[in-house]
């Protein structure tokens, strides 16, 4: 079963990139990469040394409820091209050691049990294991040692 990556979604970092506001009502704060981990979450890429970057709350869900985690995120501050799901594994989930991954229902809720630190290496075959059980519609991939929200994996070609 193959697994795909989704980025956050064009329009929506278009929009944040525009002096859109984030989840919390701020508008997104800017800064320059030191080029030292800051992965944008549209391109999937870390934000080169020297580019600007902006900093913001993201909730990577449809509306409020116990489960719906907000926290920061970076995005590339000029526009930079979505990950293309079809080119695989992307750049920015090569490059810690491992990631937090967890699955979630059609209800956008936690299907418990599914949480795990994959290794980096194993990424792939930690999520095609979560999308065994039916009840996982899609996988939230975040950093482990800081749970910042990453990617978004789901089944085939499924869309986000």
């Amino acid at each position: 079963m193959p697994v795909v990556f989704h980025p956050l979604p064009t329009d929506e970092v278009r929009a944040l990139q525009a002096g859109g506001r984030d989840a919390y009502g701020h508008a997104p704060e800017r800064a320059v990469s030191d080029g030292g981990g800051a992965p944008c979450r549209h391109c999937l890429r870390h934000v080169p040394e020297g580019a600007a970057m902006l900093i913001l709350a993201h909730c990577p869900f449809p509306a409020p409820q116990p489960y719906a985690e907000t926290g920061p995120i970076f995005l590339c501050a000029d526009a930079c091209p979505a990950w293309d799901p079809a080119r695989g594994v992307p750049p920015v989930l090569k490059t810690a050691p491992d990631y937090l991954i967890k699955g979630y229902g059609d209800d956008d809720r936690i299907v418990y049990g599914t949480g795990r630190v994959a290794p980096a290496d194993r990424i792939v075959r930690d999520c095609e294991t979560l999308f065994a059980d039916p009840r996982v519609a899609y996988i939230h991939i975040r950093s482990a040692r800081n749970n910042c929200y990453q990617a978004r994996a789901v089944r085939g070609q499924g869309a986000r």
